[in-house]
């Protein structure tokens, strides 16, 4: 077979793959490409694709020195599933809602809630007792599985929210029912028959906005089975794309997956829990993040599969290359949830050479599928964010119009597919924005080359407008990160009495080097247009304040550089 484009592989998948092929039908008043022969919903997937992990026996969920097999995963969630309907009354379309670290006990409650027609409603696990007190009388989830330090901040509005909590792990002693005692009730652990339609809502997850309340969006199975579909076909695709002699010699070993990041968030949830579904991939949990952890559990159970944000990825190369130790069973390398500095994808290709270095673009709002770019190509375009997967997606660039764009100029993403949420919850204006005939508008700012190749310049957001001239804050801090004395910079607007708005850095110097002002701004003129070099410069040795989902909160940084 000759080496084949992303588009013309992606063509012969849907032509002859029964799996992938696709149809056409009209959702919530949209018409929209879909998988015709795709389980109808979450339920259905897991069931169907117990093949894939050696008929069930194969070993799926590994928390320390604890294991459970896929079939022993699906007769604790079904167990669970029984116990939600039959004891606590828990009917199709309730809200069921989570808090608690990355433990086991979070995706078996997560698959029982979904298997009898449910919806979970995922709570941050950083979040104040105020913050939980929005969320879920925004939801309306009066049903609560909740980890020790989660329960302390959730007691409050127990009788406000006339909530009933039920307790995991260190939370098992401090509320009437723990999650042991309540498994230990069930009486059936068979799959539940309860009607689950494709456009059914499956969860409700809460952006992580910086001003205001997070919006609750919501997802349904389709949206989520689209997006999993559609990565895994990827997947299968690389072969058709490289030289065949060289796909030939790569070994062939158990896909396993290292769930480093929260899974309160789709990057976790999706691309690494949903998607081991279909790959058939054994999936490892994380406490917490620890590098020489993370290294050691990537030996010992032969992670093929890992996926962070940035600079998790920076410090598992860091510490390697310390440690003098090497990580063959490595095949995938990816970031999600922020941008990686482009300086260190080749670093992170030399350090992991058999691996592919991956990143991504996606959303809460589209299942978190969206734009992929890897291996050479990455190498090769290190600042773009990718190509879009097919083959369910549409991408246009627009203007603040909505307006289609030429190639190269900059503009708003918009993309359709039947990936995309539902609405935002209990917000039908917030929803109408952003909602528009089927298209996503999603507040990135980017431009997309003749090849499909598409740059994400900065969210819409995240603009400084200096004396009229529009600079992204992502140009400036990747700037900044070329220069070897930046361990990290956070760009931001500084108002100004003569311009409206100019750029302020906070930077992190990386230890061992030192740098100024004066130097930094020498350097950039190389790099940027003069009127992006920033007029003011913070320094630091500590990390820069990161938001729950560990990306630089440039908010805080502004607040602390300012004085605010």
């Amino acid at each position: 077979m000759s080496v084949m484009t992303l588009q013309q592989a992606a063509d012969h998948m849907t032509s002859t793959d029964p799996r992938f092929t696709l149809g056409r039908q009209t959702i919530w008043g949209s018409n929209y490409a879909i998988l015709k022969n795709a389980p109808e919903n979450l339920r259905a997937m897991l069931k169907h694709h117990r093949p894939a992990h050696g008929h069930g026996l194969d070993d799926y969920l590994v928390y320390g020195d604890e294991r459970w097999t896929y079939d022993e995963f699906c007769r604790d969630a079904n167990r669970l599933s029984d116990v939600l309907s039959r004891q606590m009354g828990i009917k199709a379309g309730d809200k069921v809602a989570l808090a608690m670290r990355n433990y086991p006990e979070l995706l078996i409650v997560l698959m029982a809630t979904i298997n009898i027609g449910a919806v979970i409603v995922f709570l941050n696990g950083w979040w104040t007792t105020e913050e939980l007190d929005y969320a879920l009388e925004d939801s309306g989830a009066k049903l609560v599985f909740a980890d020790g330090e989660r329960l302390a901040r959730l007691q409050p509005l127990v009788g406000s929210r006339e909530l009933r909590l039920i307790g995991v792990r260190d939370g098992e002693s401090q509320t009437d029912r723990g999650f042991t005692e309540l498994m230990q009730t069930a009486e059936s652990d068979a799959w539940p028959s309860i009607p689950i339609r494709p456009d059914d809502d499956f969860a409700v997850m809460y952006s992580s906005g910086t001003t205001g309340h997070p919006k609750g969006v919501v997802l349904t199975h389709r949206g989520a089975v689209s997006a999993i579909y559609s990565w895994w076909m990827t997947q299968l695709l690389i072969p058709m794309m490289v030289d065949p002699e060289i796909s030939a010699q790569k070994p062939s070993r158990p896909q396993a997956a290292l769930i480093v990041t929260p899974l309160f968030h789709v990057t976790a949830t999706h691309s690494m829990f949903l998607l081991s579904i279909p790959t058939g991939a054994k999936l490892v949990l994380m406490y917490k993040w620890e590098t020489e952890e993370a290294i050691r559990l990537i030996r010992q159970e032969q992670i093929t599969r890992f996926m962070g944000v940035p600079t998790q990825s920076a410090d598992l190369m860091e510490a390697t290359q310390r440690l003098k130790i090497d990580l063959p069973s490595l095949e995938f390398v990816g970031s999600g949830g922020a941008k990686r500095p482009p300086n260190q994808v080749a670093e992170l290709q030399d350090c992991f050479p058999n691996a592919a270095i991956a990143s991504g673009w996606g959303m809460t709002e589209t299942n978190a599928i969206g734009i992929g770019i890897l291996g050479p190509d990455y190498v090769a375009r290190p600042a773009a964010a990718g190509r879009l997967y097919p083959p369910l997606q549409e991408l246009k660039i627009v203007d603040d119009d909505g307006v289609q764009l030429p190639n190269g100029e900059i503009g708003e993403i918009a993309v359709k597919s039947a990936a995309n949420m539902r609405c935002y919850l209990n917000q039908p204006e917030a929803t109408a924005e952003v909602l528009q005939n089927g298209w996503l508008r999603t507040g990135d700012l980017a431009r997309v080359d003749d090849e499909g190749y598409v740059t994400i310049v900065d969210r819409k957001k995240n603009i400084i407008i200096r004396g009229g001239e529009n600079i992204a804050c992502l140009d400036v801090e990747g700037a900044l990160h070329r220069h070897p004395a930046v361990q990290e910079a956070g760009v931001f607007a500084v108002p100004d009495a003569r311009l409206g708005e100019v750029v302020g850095a906070g930077i992190q110097i990386r230890a061992g080097h030192s740098t100024n002002a004066a130097e930094l701004s020498q350097f950039l003129a190389n790099h940027i247009a003069a009127f992006k070099i920033p007029d003011h410069y913070w320094f630091q040795s500590q990390d820069l304040p990161r938001g729950a989902t560990d990306k630089t909160d440039r908010r805080a940084l502004r607040n602390q550089c300012l004085g605010n």
